[in-house]
């Protein structure tokens, strides 16, 4: 008799670059994604549909609205609900392959915590929406030697890297050639097919490493630009920075120190800022709501609280994060949350 299941992977396995061995090291294998907006939905269903062993996915934010144009996990039903992403493509994703182990975390990536999530794993697949972040993830990646895959995309403009630690360059090496800051997609917008082309290179190197394909790797920086039809490819093996301290002779993985890192962050995509608490908490979050809803209106889901006011709405998350919508100033959304959380 011929299960479904049996043929499942067939295509794949028919590929040269993959096989039934490379198949067989898929499914042995640990993927790390950092967050599950658009890159990050369209890497993790690339990744569980193609039969990764484990996914796990840790996101801070919640499905909205202006999520449903690009990211591709959700619906309007989580929209409505504002269920966390990481929780929502989870729940997706075990529908897609429930042979694959997908684990969702809702939860911030920081210094002090990045080490919780990359423990056994065998690769990072970017999908970060600040910089920040992505140095973190660089830093740990290079301490521990893990390989990751920088990308990152806005309006119609995508870029990718693939970073071994020990052998190419990383990411603290390129900070002259990377773009740190600029256009987000709250300032210049983003179209789907930008974020899906920029999945795509992540992705396909994904697989040539996870499967054992090394040699495939592509070895550039690549970046490119659907609407003005620009594309770009550089060899970053020559700009390997000996002092680098991240990744050179006389390492100190300056993003991993505490200090090193802020309390807020601006989100890509809306106007809206975090606000992290000093040291973690464990915010009751029924207790907050009949606290709150002396100031406007709350309304409580099992994974967050939400409390509409005037000109602003504040999201509130069990782990003391707050989230500060209406508001892309730092300080005003500090002022908001000191006003209600002291």
């Amino acid at each position: 008799m011929n299960f479904a299941g049996e043929d499942r992977y067939s295509r794949q396995e028919r590929f040269y670059g993959i096989g039934a061995e490379g198949q067989k090291k898929l499914a042995q294998a640990k993927v790390l994604i950092i967050g599950a907006g658009a890159l990050g939905s369209a890497c993790a269903e690339t990744m569980v549909r193609s039969g990764v062993g484990k996914v796990t996915i840790v996101d801070r934010d919640y499905v909205e609205w202006s999520n449903l144009q690009r990211q591709n996990l959700f619906s309007e039903q989580d929209a409505a609900e504002r269920i966390p992403k990481a929780v929502a493509a989870a729940r997706r994703l075990r529908s897609v392959n429930s042979s694959v182990e997908v684990e969702g975390i809702v939860a911030d990536i920081t210094a002090e915590e990045i080490g919780l999530y990359t423990r056994g794993i065998d690769l990072i697949l970017d999908a970060a929406d600040n910089f920040e972040v992505r140095m973190i993830v660089n830093d740990i990646a290079s301490r521990d030697g893990i390989p990751w895959i920088y990308g990152a995309c806005t309006g119609s403009y995508g870029i990718s890297m693939t970073i071994v630690p020990g052998q190419s360059a990383c990411l603290h090496c390129l900070l002259d050639s990377v773009p740190a800051g600029g256009d987000t997609c709250d300032t210049v917008g983003i179209i789907g097919p930008a974020v899906q082309m920029t999945a795509a290179y992540q992705t396909a190197e994904a697989l040539k490493w996870l499967s054992g394909n090394v040699s495939a790797l592509r070895g550039t920086l690549v970046s490119f630009d659907l609407w003005t039809n620009r594309y770009s490819s550089v060899d970053t093996s020559k700009l390997k920075r000996a002092d680098c301290p991240s990744c050179g002779a006389k390492r100190t993985y300056p993003y991993l120190s505490p200090g090193s890192h802020s309390r807020t962050a601006v989100l890509c995509g809306r106007d809206t800022v975090q606000i992290r608490p000093p040291s973690q908490m464990r915010l009751d979050l029924e207790e907050w709501e009949r606290r709150l809803s002396a100031y406007g209106r709350a309304e409580r889901n099992p994974f967050m609280l939400s409390l509409t006011l005037e000109q602003h709405r504040m999201a509130i998350f069990p782990d003391g994060r707050v989230l500060v919508h209406g508001t892309g100033d730092p300080a005003e959304a500090r002022s908001l949350y000191h006003r209600y959380f002291g």
